[in-house]
Formats: structure tokens, sequence, C-alpha cells
């Protein structure tokens, strides 16, 4: 008489059958999931590329417009336009996006990023640039970028980590187009016809991106439910994420705030510092594309850790003791690789640990909780730099410590999701 398979063999059977469907309902590839990409590419270049520029801004505002002001107050504007407002509206997105698809978004989005740019264009004071620039077109851009990385996420499983790559590369094209437009235009046009260059631009991509952005998964409406966002944060691994991505970011954007102004200060050419912004995202190109596809064969995980402890490193060892030229752009160069990296397995990572039918709404809780981090970090930067008396000692001090932390908050959720195993995580 044959006795009946044990109990815990029939459980791993079943799972490994689901996991081999959830595989199989990915595409993994096609012409709706690649022109899904292109347009998500399309979003991150006038999204997040476009806010890579704040060095720039926050150098030009320090000598122009807003000279009156401490650097601490300037950099109210782009922390709210980089992080606060671009990551803060991926709760709200989140939602729209799992209840109705990305179309609204990239409707609405469209109209307010452009309006607040031709907006910014005629602006004059501080709090006409705020309004304009740092609200209404950063509000946009958060609402193009939330619904690009959660597309594609239902289109591919185990390509996920290079297609999210090309993406987040859209960010650093974006990064590296956008500062050689408005240094080679503001000294011939002015500020308000480089603006609304820019602005014209960003329509047309955005144009593209409405055309050719779609999900494979069917949107459902649900009823608007507050412990849907709060629900993931009682998984350990989920919550100990979210606190990662906000110390990491924390301590990640005061480079791209305040490089160029640190570069004037040491005695570099105004206008070699303005290019360091496009070396940085020049390189970041890499790092948002090769690691991400890396990842897919070694873990998210473990590179995530790997580029979260070389961007510490850059910060604490590299630029806190730079002195001159060579150094600088060697930090920027190589912060670009680490950095990027860290942006692009953001996402990729939020869909490791989520169900897909709930993408929208785990990213949105990740990403609207770290955008305090962005939004209190340059300008507490700021304050250190003004009770510093203008060195950035201390203030880069702060940054490299807060992406140390959340490096190791790194480690502490991949231990809580799989354990201490080496595998591929």
């Amino acid at each position: 008489m044959s006795s009946s398979p044990p109990q815990d063999d029939n459980i791993e059977a079943k799972e490994a059958d689901e996991r081999q469907k959830a595989r199989n309902a990915y595409p993994e590839g096609g012409s709706a999931a690649w022109l899904s990409v292109a347009g998500a590419t399309a979003c991150l270049f006038v999204s997040f590329g476009w806010v890579n520029v704040i060095g720039i801004f926050q150098e030009h505002y320090q000598t122009n417009q807003l000279r009156d002001y401490t650097p601490s107050e300037i950099a109210w504007i782009p922390s709210l336009q980089t992080v606060f407002f671009m990551f803060a509206g991926g709760i709200f997105a989140g939602k729209i996006f799992d209840d109705f698809g990305p179309r609204s978004l990239l409707i609405a989005g469209t109209i307010l990023h452009v309006f607040g740019l031709m907006m910014t264009s005629i602006s004059k004071t501080y709090y006409q640039i705020l309004l304009s620039q740092a609200v209404c077109s950063a509000m946009g851009a958060s609402l193009v970028f939330s619904p690009a990385f959660s597309s594609v996420s239902t289109w591919f499983l185990q390509k996920r980590g290079a297609a999210l790559g090309i993406v987040a590369a859209g960010s650093s094209l974006g990064g590296l187009f956008f500062p050689v437009v408005i240094i080679n235009m503001l000294p011939k046009v002015g500020f308000g016809w480089t603006i609304r260059t820019c602005a014209f631009i960003i329509l047309a991509f955005l144009l593209f991106a409405n055309f050719t952005l779609t999900s494979r998964i069917q949107p459902q409406k649900r009823p608007v439910e507050f412990l849907a966002f709060v629900r993931p944060l009682r998984e350990p691994a989920f919550a100990l994420w979210t606190l990662a991505v906000f110390f990491f970011y924390w301590g990640m954007f005061i480079p791209f705030t305040f490089i160029v102004a640190d570069a004037t200060r040491q005695g570099m050419s105004r206008n070699l510092s303005q290019y360091l912004v496009c070396i940085l995202n020049a390189t970041s190109l890499f790092g948002r594309t090769i690691p991400n596809a890396v990842a897919d064969k070694v873990g998210h995980f473990n590179v995530m850790i790997v580029m979260g402890a070389l961007t510490s490193i850059l910060i604490l060892g590299l630029w806190l003791p730079s002195d001159g030229n060579a150094a600088l752009i060697a930090f920027v160069a190589l912060f670009g690789i680490s950095s990027g990296a860290g942006i692009s397995l953001t996402p990729a990572l939020c869909a490791k640990l989520s169900p897909i039918q709930d993408i929208g709404v785990r990213s949105g809780t990740v990403f609207t909780i770290s955008a305090f981090a962005g939004l209190t970090g340059s300008p507490i930067a700021g304050a250190i730099i003004s009770r510093s008396g203008g060195t950035l000692t201390n203030a880069i001090a702060f940054g490299g410590t807060g992406c140390a932390i959340g490096t190791i908050l790194f480690v502490a959720t991949r231990i809580a999701f799989a354990g201490w195993k080496p595998a591929k995580i």
C-alpha cells in the first residue's frame, strides 16, 4: 500500500507551480512592451532628467534672481522640486494607476509640468519661482514619473532589472541634455527663453509618452482605503526597505544640489563647474543600466548593497577631503555611477517586495515617505553650510552618513526578506 506524498512536498510543488505560472504571465517583450519602455524612458527624460539639473539652478539663483537669500532658503526650491513633489505625489499617482491605468496621469502630468515651466520663465520673485518650478512643474513631473516604472514592471519579470535600467537611463540622458541647453542658452537668450525652450522640448517628449506608455494589468477600481498605503509597512522587510530608502535619499541628493556651488567655492571656473552636472549625468547613464542588468543575474538586493556602500564611501572618502578640480571631477564621475544604480534599482526592489497588482500603491508608499527625506536633506545641508561660514565639510559629512545608514538598512532588509544565505536575492 503506497503512502501519500508528504504534505510539505505538496506545498512546495504548489508554490513552484504558482511561481511558474506567474513567470509565464509576463510577455518579457513584444511591441507593446518595448513601446512602453520607450514611452517610460521619455517620461524619465523630462521628469527626473529635468530635476537632475538642480545644481545649475541652485548656483544660478544664488548669483542672480535670489542673491539676497541664503543657500538654505534657496535650497527649498530644488528640494521641493527634486524629491518632495516628485516622490510625494507617488502615493496619489500609485492609487490612480492601480484604479485607472497610466493615461489620466500622463495627461495631467503633461499639462502641469509644461505650464509650471512656462510660469517659471516669467517669474521674478522667490515665491513665484517656488510655486511655478518647485510645486506646479514638479507635481506634473511626479505624475509622469510614477506610472513609467509601474507600467514597465507589468510587462517584465525575468528581464525587469534590465528594462527598468533602460527606463532610468532616460533620466541620465535628460540630465545630460538639459544642462548643455541651459548653459549655452542662458548667456545668449536669457533665463526666460531658455526655460521656455526646455518646456517645448518636454512637451514633445510627453506627447510621445502619452501614445506609447501602457500597462499590461487591467486597472481595477477599488475604494479609497488609507490602510492600503499603511498595510505594507506591517511587513518587516517592506518597512525596513522604506526606512532604508529614506535615509539613503536623505544623503544622496546633497551632492546633486551643492556640487556646482562647492566647485565654484573651491576655485573652479564657473563654466567648468556647471559642466560637472553633465559629467555626473553622463556616468549615471552607465550606473542606471549596467548594474540593473547585472542585478538580474546576481540579485537586485546584492547589487543595491554594493552600490549603496560605494556611494557612501565616495561622499565621505573622496568628496569630503577633495581639494582641486581633479578630485571633484573624479568624484562626480564615480558618484554618477553609484547613485544612478541606487535610483534605478529602487523601483525594481519595490516590485520584488510587492504583489504586481499593488505595485502602484506600494511604490507610492515608499516614494512618498522618502520624499520627506529629500524635502529636508538639502535645506538641512544648506543651514549647516550657513552656520559653517560657507564651507561644505559638515554638510558633506551629513550626506555621507545618511547614505551609510541607508546602506546598513539595505542589508537588514535583505536579511529580513531572505535570511543570511548567500544567494541571488
